[in-house]
């Protein structure tokens, strides 16, 4: 494989092609960071209004550390794996007392932070830093796989060592390039040279970018545009005619039906929700009483009574939301529930919010679309002052 003009392409192509993406135009370790950890398993486009939004409320480490965690939780709401913004505090912690308040460059130390994997490090190192690190997220490995007719499961241990020296080889052959991309007043790119310019980049973080990017734009899963791949002369894959059949991910694990149901219920204008416990997904965020169903429960009166203590007067079908986490295929049945007045729930199971506090508090994503709807239906949401 010829990586020299490899990555004389890629750093051409990713000149004339990235996006213009908001943590593109900052050098700001921090904002890179904040970036790398939101997009992991979270699409680009999801990811830019979060990003934009956490950027004003927490500009840098220092107000990371002393955010409060309903603060955190709600400027990540709707992003999910939400221990990654906990871990995220985690080391931002560690890091204003370790290390000064400043993201360390070195690539061991990173990795010694709560939440930062290999991947991770080697992002940041390189993207920010300008280091030699190899990175390989999903976008790189199907690259990579097809570019060099890789047949393993990448992964197996071998083949997944194999794509790491390889793009270790490439971003150190970044390292040695003479050509070199510079920023337009426009925010795109140009080839410059020598290398000793001083406006000249950073080939390595342009080098790792224009992987991502290619496997993002062009060397995508299903109908790749191999027409407008700048290295598709080197590729094995699209030589042999193999592309569809490469990166073996093997076959795909079944889903798992489940139903849950939720209950909504309101009084004196106020709504009973509960927060969800450390150590169990979606921890400390908010959401209505909520327990599993059996498929074929029909009894929901009973299902009322064990998650609010009481059994409600009148039960009646308000929502269903659908949705995935993992393998698994959600059904959340939303129901509008009433109890007499002499019945009293028990506090554990929740506590009674006007509308607009529960506005302001981080929900799981289904009960967010639940409570979506209560702010948008008739007379949704009105609030009283008193206490139930």
């Amino acid at each position: 494989m010829k990586h020299k003009d490899i990555v004389q392409r890629l750093l051409v192509w990713f000149a004339r092609n990235a996006r213009p993406l908001p943590w593109r135009r900052t050098r700001d370790p921090y904002a890179i960071w904040v970036s790398e950890i939101m997009l992991q398993q979270t699409q680009v486009k999801t990811v830019l209004p979060y990003w934009e939004r956490w950027m004003r409320a927490l500009p840098d480490l220092t107000a990371l550390a002393k955010a409060k965690p309903h603060t955190l939780h709600k400027l990540w709401e709707g992003l999910g794996y939400y221990t990654r913004v906990r871990n995220m505090q985690r080391a931002a912690r560690l890091i204003v007392e370790r290390h000064g308040g400043r993201l360390p460059d070195d690539f061991d130390a990173l990795l010694a932070l709560p939440g930062i994997g290999r991947y991770t490090a080697g992002a940041i190192c390189s993207i920010a830093f300008d280091q030699p690190q190899p990175i390989l997220d999903g976008n790189v490995i199907r690259v990579l796989t097809r570019l060099c007719g890789i047949a393993g499961d990448p992964r197996e241990r071998k083949t997944n060592h194999r794509l790491w020296q390889l793009a270790q080889e490439l971003v150190l052959q970044a390292a040695e390039t003479e050509a070199r991309p510079t920023p337009t007043p426009e925010g795109r790119f140009t080839l410059h040279a020598p290398r000793s310019t001083p406006a000249a980049p950073h080939p390595c973080s342009q080098l790792n970018q224009s992987l991502m990017e290619l496997g993002a734009l062009i060397c995508t899963p299903r109908q790749p545009l191999c027409g407008g791949c700048p290295i598709a002369k080197h590729c094995v894959a699209h030589r042999e005619d193999r592309i569809d059949e490469l990166p073996p991910l093997g076959r795909r694990i079944l889903s798992t039906p489940r139903r849950f149901g939720a209950f909504i219920a309101q009084r004196r204008g106020l709504f009973l929700v509960r927060q969800r416990p450390a150590g169990v997904l979606n921890a400390h965020l908010w959401e209505f009483p909520t327990l599993e169903l059996a498929p074929d429960d029909s009894n929901l009166k009973r299902a009322a009574r064990r998650a609010l203590g009481v059994r409600p007067e009148t039960l009646a079908p308000f929502a269903t939301i659908k949705h995935s986490i993992t393998r698994y295929r959600i059904t959340l049945e939303a129901y509008r529930v009433t109890c007499s007045r002499t019945s009293r729930i028990p506090a554990a199971k929740g506590r009674w919010l006007s509308g607009s506090r529960l506005q302001q508090l981080a929900f799981t994503s289904a009960h967010k679309k639940i409570l979506r709807q209560l702010v948008t239906g008739a007379g949704a949401l009105v609030s009283k002052p008193a206490q139930p």
